[in-house]
Protein backbone atom coordinates (compact mmCIF):
# COMPACT_ATOMS: atom_id res chain seq x y z
CA UNK A 1 0.00 0.00 0.00
CA UNK A 2 2.67 2.34 0.90
CA UNK A 3 4.75 1.60 -2.50
CA UNK A 4 1.24 2.63 -4.13
CA UNK A 5 0.49 5.43 -2.05
CA UNK A 6 4.25 7.10 -2.78
CA UNK A 7 3.67 6.08 -6.74
CA UNK A 8 0.49 8.53 -6.40
CA UNK A 9 2.17 11.20 -4.90
CA UNK A 10 4.96 10.86 -7.71
CA UNK A 11 2.54 10.68 -10.45
CA UNK A 12 1.03 13.77 -8.93
CA UNK A 13 3.73 15.52 -8.01
CA UNK A 14 4.77 15.02 -11.84
CA UNK A 15 1.35 15.91 -13.74
CA UNK A 16 1.34 19.35 -10.96
CA UNK A 17 5.02 20.10 -12.67
CA UNK A 18 3.85 19.04 -16.08
CA UNK A 19 0.93 21.50 -15.97
CA UNK A 20 3.28 24.15 -14.93
CA UNK A 21 5.46 24.16 -17.33
CA UNK A 22 3.02 23.74 -20.14
CA UNK A 23 0.91 26.73 -18.97
CA UNK A 24 3.99 29.01 -18.31
CA UNK A 25 3.83 32.48 -20.44
CA UNK A 26 5.57 33.48 -23.25
CA UNK A 27 6.16 36.63 -22.97
CA UNK A 28 8.98 38.45 -25.44
CA UNK A 29 12.27 39.46 -24.39
CA UNK A 30 13.19 43.33 -25.09
CA UNK A 31 16.10 41.43 -27.64
CA UNK A 32 12.70 40.23 -29.96
CA UNK A 33 11.67 44.12 -29.96
CA UNK A 34 12.73 46.18 -33.32
CA UNK A 35 14.76 48.90 -33.08
CA UNK A 36 11.66 51.11 -33.96
CA UNK A 37 10.20 54.26 -31.90
CA UNK A 38 7.27 54.88 -31.70
CA UNK A 39 5.65 57.20 -34.04
CA UNK A 40 2.51 58.58 -32.36
CA UNK A 41 1.04 60.08 -35.65
CA UNK A 42 0.73 56.29 -37.36
CA UNK A 43 0.30 55.37 -34.09
CA UNK A 44 -3.38 57.26 -34.30
CA UNK A 45 -3.80 55.32 -37.64
CA UNK A 46 -3.40 52.18 -36.07
CA UNK A 47 -5.31 53.00 -33.33
CA UNK A 48 -8.26 53.01 -35.94
CA UNK A 49 -7.19 49.79 -37.26
CA UNK A 50 -7.45 48.07 -34.30
CA UNK A 51 -10.98 49.35 -33.33
CA UNK A 52 -9.37 50.05 -29.80
CA UNK A 53 -11.80 52.54 -28.88
CA UNK A 54 -14.84 50.09 -29.39
CA UNK A 55 -13.62 47.84 -26.18
CA UNK A 56 -11.92 51.06 -24.09
CA UNK A 57 -13.67 53.54 -24.30
CA UNK A 58 -16.18 53.81 -21.68
CA UNK A 59 -19.53 52.78 -22.50
CA UNK A 60 -22.54 55.09 -23.78
CA UNK A 61 -18.76 57.75 -24.92
CA UNK A 62 -19.70 59.78 -27.84
CA UNK A 63 -17.15 61.92 -29.65
CA UNK A 64 -14.06 63.01 -28.20
CA UNK A 65 -14.99 61.56 -24.76
CA UNK A 66 -13.98 57.47 -26.77
CA UNK A 67 -10.41 59.20 -26.44
CA UNK A 68 -10.57 58.44 -23.00
CA UNK A 69 -10.23 54.59 -22.52
CA UNK A 70 -11.55 54.38 -19.12
CA UNK A 71 -12.72 50.80 -20.20
CA UNK A 72 -15.97 49.16 -18.25
CA UNK A 73 -17.43 48.02 -21.31
CA UNK A 74 -19.27 44.60 -20.07
CA UNK A 75 -18.74 41.03 -22.30
CA UNK A 76 -21.19 38.42 -21.12
CA UNK A 77 -19.96 35.23 -22.68
CA UNK A 78 -21.17 31.71 -21.68
CA UNK A 79 -17.47 31.86 -19.40
CA UNK A 80 -18.81 34.94 -17.52
CA UNK A 81 -18.63 38.34 -17.84
CA UNK A 82 -15.54 40.59 -19.41
CA UNK A 83 -14.88 43.95 -18.46
CA UNK A 84 -12.43 46.03 -20.42
CA UNK A 85 -9.84 47.64 -18.88
CA UNK A 86 -8.53 50.99 -18.26
CA UNK A 87 -5.61 51.15 -21.45
CA UNK A 88 -5.49 55.29 -20.74
CA UNK A 89 -2.02 56.51 -19.74
CA UNK A 90 -2.89 57.32 -16.38
CA UNK A 91 0.12 55.29 -14.15
CA UNK A 92 -2.47 53.51 -11.66
CA UNK A 93 -5.42 53.26 -13.22
CA UNK A 94 -4.16 52.61 -16.57
CA UNK A 95 -1.24 51.80 -18.41
CA UNK A 96 0.89 55.11 -17.68
CA UNK A 97 4.06 52.95 -16.11
CA UNK A 98 4.03 49.84 -19.18
CA UNK A 99 7.48 49.74 -21.09
CA UNK A 100 6.79 49.59 -24.87
CA UNK A 101 8.00 45.77 -24.26
CA UNK A 102 5.03 45.32 -21.57
CA UNK A 103 2.73 46.59 -24.09
CA UNK A 104 4.39 44.60 -26.52
CA UNK A 105 4.03 41.56 -24.69
CA UNK A 106 0.02 42.10 -23.67
CA UNK A 107 -0.85 42.83 -27.30
CA UNK A 108 0.35 40.53 -28.78
CA UNK A 109 0.98 37.37 -26.29
CA UNK A 110 -1.40 37.97 -23.86
CA UNK A 111 0.99 38.62 -21.18
CA UNK A 112 0.69 40.98 -17.88
CA UNK A 113 3.71 43.30 -16.67
CA UNK A 114 3.17 40.75 -13.45
CA UNK A 115 3.67 37.66 -15.51
CA UNK A 116 0.07 36.39 -15.82
CA UNK A 117 -2.10 35.16 -18.57
CA UNK A 118 -4.87 37.52 -19.87
CA UNK A 119 -8.01 36.52 -20.87
CA UNK A 120 -8.39 35.91 -25.11
CA UNK A 121 -11.48 38.87 -24.71
CA UNK A 122 -8.43 40.68 -25.76
CA UNK A 123 -8.35 39.59 -29.11
CA UNK A 124 -4.42 38.83 -28.95
CA UNK A 125 -4.78 35.87 -31.11
CA UNK A 126 -5.73 38.47 -33.61
CA UNK A 127 -3.31 41.02 -32.77
CA UNK A 128 -0.53 38.67 -32.73
CA UNK A 129 -0.38 38.86 -36.23
CA UNK A 130 0.89 42.47 -35.66
CA UNK A 131 4.16 43.67 -36.39
CA UNK A 132 5.74 44.93 -33.48
CA UNK A 133 6.56 48.19 -35.51
CA UNK A 134 2.80 49.31 -35.13
CA UNK A 135 2.35 48.07 -31.75
CA UNK A 136 5.06 50.09 -30.71
CA UNK A 137 3.75 53.16 -32.55
CA UNK A 138 0.23 52.52 -31.50
CA UNK A 139 2.00 52.51 -27.50
CA UNK A 140 3.41 56.03 -28.37
CA UNK A 141 -0.32 57.28 -29.24
CA UNK A 142 -1.78 55.73 -26.47
CA UNK A 143 0.64 57.76 -24.19
CA UNK A 144 -0.98 61.09 -25.80
CA UNK A 145 -4.09 60.61 -25.24
CA UNK A 146 -5.65 62.17 -21.41
CA UNK A 147 -4.98 59.86 -18.21
CA UNK A 148 -8.22 58.46 -16.66
CA UNK A 149 -7.93 57.54 -13.09
CA UNK A 150 -10.86 55.31 -13.10
CA UNK A 151 -10.17 52.19 -12.47
CA UNK A 152 -12.32 49.79 -14.66
CA UNK A 153 -14.14 46.77 -12.45
CA UNK A 154 -12.44 43.49 -12.81
CA UNK A 155 -14.10 40.37 -14.15
CA UNK A 156 -17.13 38.22 -12.86
CA UNK A 157 -16.23 35.18 -13.91
CA UNK A 158 -17.43 31.88 -12.20
CA UNK A 159 -14.61 28.98 -10.59
CA UNK A 160 -12.50 27.39 -12.70
CA UNK A 161 -12.21 30.49 -15.09
CA UNK A 162 -10.78 32.42 -12.51
CA UNK A 163 -7.65 30.58 -12.60
CA UNK A 164 -5.37 32.27 -15.31
CA UNK A 165 -3.05 29.65 -15.04
CA UNK A 166 -5.03 26.80 -17.32
CA UNK A 167 -4.97 29.78 -19.85
CA UNK A 168 -1.88 28.53 -20.68
CA UNK A 169 -3.46 25.44 -22.02
CA UNK A 170 -5.69 27.29 -23.99
CA UNK A 171 -3.08 28.99 -25.76
CA UNK A 172 -1.51 25.88 -26.85
CA UNK A 173 -4.26 24.66 -28.06
CA UNK A 174 -5.56 27.66 -30.41
CA UNK A 175 -2.32 30.53 -30.58
CA UNK A 176 1.05 29.83 -32.47
CA UNK A 177 2.55 32.97 -31.59
CA UNK A 178 3.24 33.81 -35.27
CA UNK A 179 3.38 37.55 -36.86
CA UNK A 180 1.49 37.86 -40.09
CA UNK A 181 3.63 36.48 -43.44
CA UNK A 182 2.58 37.86 -46.61
CA UNK A 183 1.98 35.55 -49.75
CA UNK A 184 5.06 36.30 -51.82
CA UNK A 185 2.71 35.72 -54.89
CA UNK A 186 -0.09 37.27 -54.38
CA UNK A 187 -0.85 41.14 -55.05
CA UNK A 188 0.44 42.84 -52.69
CA UNK A 189 -2.64 45.05 -51.88
CA UNK A 190 -4.56 41.49 -51.14
CA UNK A 191 -1.60 41.04 -48.65
CA UNK A 192 -2.07 44.37 -47.08
CA UNK A 193 -5.84 43.14 -47.15
CA UNK A 194 -5.03 40.20 -45.37
CA UNK A 195 -2.78 41.49 -42.47
CA UNK A 196 -5.78 44.43 -41.59
CA UNK A 197 -8.35 41.98 -41.17
CA UNK A 198 -6.21 38.91 -40.12
CA UNK A 199 -4.50 41.13 -37.61
CA UNK A 200 -5.55 44.88 -36.13
CA UNK A 201 -8.86 44.63 -37.58
CA UNK A 202 -9.15 40.94 -35.75
CA UNK A 203 -12.22 40.84 -38.19
CA UNK A 204 -12.15 36.82 -37.05
CA UNK A 205 -12.90 37.26 -33.68
CA UNK A 206 -16.61 38.00 -34.27
CA UNK A 207 -17.15 36.28 -37.65
CA UNK A 208 -15.88 33.47 -37.15
CA UNK A 209 -17.47 30.91 -35.01
CA UNK A 210 -16.14 29.31 -31.49
CA UNK A 211 -15.99 25.84 -29.70
CA UNK A 212 -17.01 25.06 -26.39
CA UNK A 213 -13.73 25.82 -25.03
CA UNK A 214 -13.89 29.31 -27.02
CA UNK A 215 -11.40 28.45 -29.38
CA UNK A 216 -12.42 29.27 -33.29
CA UNK A 217 -12.92 27.06 -35.33
CA UNK A 218 -11.33 27.40 -38.09
CA UNK A 219 -13.10 24.88 -40.89
CA UNK A 220 -15.56 27.87 -40.48
CA UNK A 221 -13.38 30.92 -40.36
CA UNK A 222 -15.70 33.90 -41.28
CA UNK A 223 -18.37 32.03 -41.54
CA UNK A 224 -20.54 33.88 -38.70
CA UNK A 225 -22.62 32.25 -35.98
CA UNK A 226 -24.33 33.29 -32.76
CA UNK A 227 -22.96 36.30 -30.54
CA UNK A 228 -21.13 35.77 -27.49
CA UNK A 229 -24.28 36.80 -25.80
CA UNK A 230 -26.40 34.35 -27.33
CA UNK A 231 -28.83 37.50 -28.35
CA UNK A 232 -28.04 37.73 -31.46
CA UNK A 233 -25.94 36.52 -34.38
CA UNK A 234 -22.37 37.27 -36.34
CA UNK A 235 -23.01 37.68 -40.13
CA UNK A 236 -21.17 35.58 -42.25
CA UNK A 237 -18.64 37.55 -44.82
CA UNK A 238 -17.49 35.15 -46.55
CA UNK A 239 -18.29 35.79 -50.50
CA UNK A 240 -21.26 32.66 -50.30
CA UNK A 241 -24.55 33.76 -51.80
CA UNK A 242 -25.76 33.55 -47.54
CA UNK A 243 -22.47 35.56 -47.36
CA UNK A 244 -21.50 38.80 -48.94
CA UNK A 245 -21.06 37.04 -52.22
CA UNK A 246 -23.08 39.80 -54.12
CA UNK A 247 -21.22 42.48 -53.19
CA UNK A 248 -18.62 43.97 -55.06
CA UNK A 249 -15.47 44.97 -53.60
CA UNK A 250 -16.58 48.70 -53.86
CA UNK A 251 -19.92 47.51 -52.32
CA UNK A 252 -17.49 46.77 -49.34
CA UNK A 253 -15.23 49.38 -49.34
CA UNK A 254 -17.97 51.59 -49.15
CA UNK A 255 -20.19 49.69 -46.50
CA UNK A 256 -17.37 50.15 -44.24
CA UNK A 257 -16.72 53.84 -45.29
CA UNK A 258 -20.31 54.43 -44.81
CA UNK A 259 -22.41 52.18 -42.39
CA UNK A 260 -24.69 51.27 -45.26
CA UNK A 261 -25.16 48.23 -47.24
CA UNK A 262 -25.30 48.12 -50.92
CA UNK A 263 -29.44 47.63 -50.27
CA UNK A 264 -29.08 51.08 -47.85
CA UNK A 265 -29.58 49.23 -44.73
CA UNK A 266 -27.49 50.75 -41.70
CA UNK A 267 -25.20 48.58 -39.66
CA UNK A 268 -26.26 47.51 -36.27
CA UNK A 269 -24.60 46.55 -33.21
CA UNK A 270 -20.98 46.34 -32.14
CA UNK A 271 -20.16 46.88 -36.35
CA UNK A 272 -21.30 50.48 -35.55
CA UNK A 273 -18.27 51.17 -33.66
CA UNK A 274 -15.98 49.22 -36.09
CA UNK A 275 -17.71 50.91 -39.22
CA UNK A 276 -16.67 54.26 -37.69
CA UNK A 277 -13.41 52.54 -37.18
CA UNK A 278 -12.90 51.57 -40.69
CA UNK A 279 -14.45 55.05 -41.96
CA UNK A 280 -11.18 56.71 -40.40
CA UNK A 281 -8.56 54.65 -42.96
CA UNK A 282 -7.69 55.21 -46.19
CA UNK A 283 -9.72 54.10 -49.54
CA UNK A 284 -6.40 52.04 -50.37
CA UNK A 285 -6.80 49.92 -47.25
CA UNK A 286 -10.32 49.85 -46.71
CA UNK A 287 -10.12 48.51 -50.97
CA UNK A 288 -7.34 46.13 -49.43
CA UNK A 289 -9.63 44.72 -46.82
CA UNK A 290 -12.72 44.33 -49.35
CA UNK A 291 -10.09 42.47 -51.86
CA UNK A 292 -8.80 39.93 -49.49
CA UNK A 293 -12.88 39.28 -48.12
CA UNK A 294 -13.60 38.85 -51.92
CA UNK A 295 -10.97 36.29 -51.79
CA UNK A 296 -12.15 33.78 -48.94
CA UNK A 297 -13.79 30.46 -49.84
CA UNK A 298 -17.02 30.66 -50.17
CA UNK A 299 -18.56 29.37 -47.33
CA UNK A 300 -22.10 28.25 -45.77
CA UNK A 301 -23.40 30.16 -42.86
CA UNK A 302 -22.02 28.25 -39.45
CA UNK A 303 -26.07 28.41 -38.35
CA UNK A 304 -27.48 26.51 -41.43
CA UNK A 305 -25.05 23.71 -40.40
Amino acid sequence: MWRILISLIGLAIAGAAAFWVLTAPKPMSAEDLPDHRGDAVHGRYVFHMAGCSSCHAAPGAKGGDKLELAGGLEFKTPFGTFVAPNISPDPKAGIGGWSDLEFANAVTRGVSPEGAHYYPALPYTSYQRMALSDVLDLKAYLDTLPPVAETAPGHDLPLPFRLRRGLGLWKLAFMDYAPFRPDSEADPKLNRGAYLVTGPGHCGECHTPRNLLGGPLEDWAYAGGPEPDGKGTVPNITPSPDGIGDWTVDDIADALKLGLTPDFESFGGAMIAVQENMAELTEEDREAIALYLKSLPPKDNYLKQ
